[in-house]
């Protein structure tokens, strides 16, 4: 499947199946069960305090575990790591907050009525392996090495840009770059002089298509004589 970001980076993901993911979820359940009975052999002789402390230690493996790991760098439980898997928004863009905690928050509503029963039903109705929680929460699961960007900026050497170029100017520009190839030349012609103001250099009979497309491949590393670079995962390179 494909994602579009707000800067109209076209991302290629590949939803992670069934199977796959309950392999991760074992593997996580063995990591979390060793956690417990190391925890229990280490409390079991505390008394009414290690029991305390079990209590606490179930809550945080039943639902901290999954929340923590998933917003570092990684996006990915141990489980997720080992099979090659992570977690991000439906769009593409890294995994934010609220999605994690929503995704997780809806596992009782995925487990009714028993053993993940609704959670299951739904990935395997649904093309893209998407459990409730996930739907809720915006989230997809994916392969990491699968996530690319797909297509490539128009034809144009690199040209540093005249002004400084605000955020909002170099994602517009990027976006544009991106598109352009599937513009005819009188309409990529029509949309870039809109955004001349960002190209004050373009002299006359100078194509500002080409201006901003050069502006694009400068700012994304590539320099005249040198090929393009490729883009970061996840979204904008900018």
């Amino acid at each position: 499947m494909t994602a579009e970001t707000p800067e109209g980076i076209a991302i290629a993901m590949r939803p992670a199946g069934f199977a796959v993911r309950s392999t991760a979820f074992f593997i996580d359940a063995l990591i979390r069960l060793g956690i417990l009975l190391g925890c229990g052999t280490i409390f079991g002789a505390g008394g009414h305090l290690g029991v305390g402390l079990m209590f606490i230690v179930l809550f945080a493996i039943n639902w901290l575990y999954p929340v923590v790991f998933e917003l570092l760098p990684k996006a990915a439980t141990p489980g997720k790591r080992i099979m090659g898997l992570q977690v991000l928004m439906a769009n593409g863009l890294p995994i934010t907050p609220a999605g994690c905690l929503i995704r997780n928050l809806l596992r009782v509503v995925d487990f009714l009525p028993l053993m993940y029963g609704f959670g299951i039903i739904c990935m395997l109705l649904r093309q893209d392996a998407r459990r409730l929680g996930d739907l809720a929460g915006g989230t997809l699961v994916a392969y990491r090495n699968q996530l690319q960007a797909s297509g490539s900026f128009g034809a144009g050497e690199p040209v540093p840009p005249s002004i400084a170029l605000s955020t909002r100017q170099r994602a517009a520009i990027a976006s544009f770059a991106w598109r352009a190839g599937r513009l005819t030349p009188d309409r990529a012609e029509e949309l870039a002089m809109l955004a001349s103001a960002a190209a004050p250099g373009a002299g006359i009979g100078t194509s500002m298509t080409a201006r901003l497309i050069g502006i694009a491949r400068w700012m994304h590393g590539q320099r005249s004589g040198t090929p393009g670079v490729g883009l970061r995962k996840h979204g904008s390179p900018l």
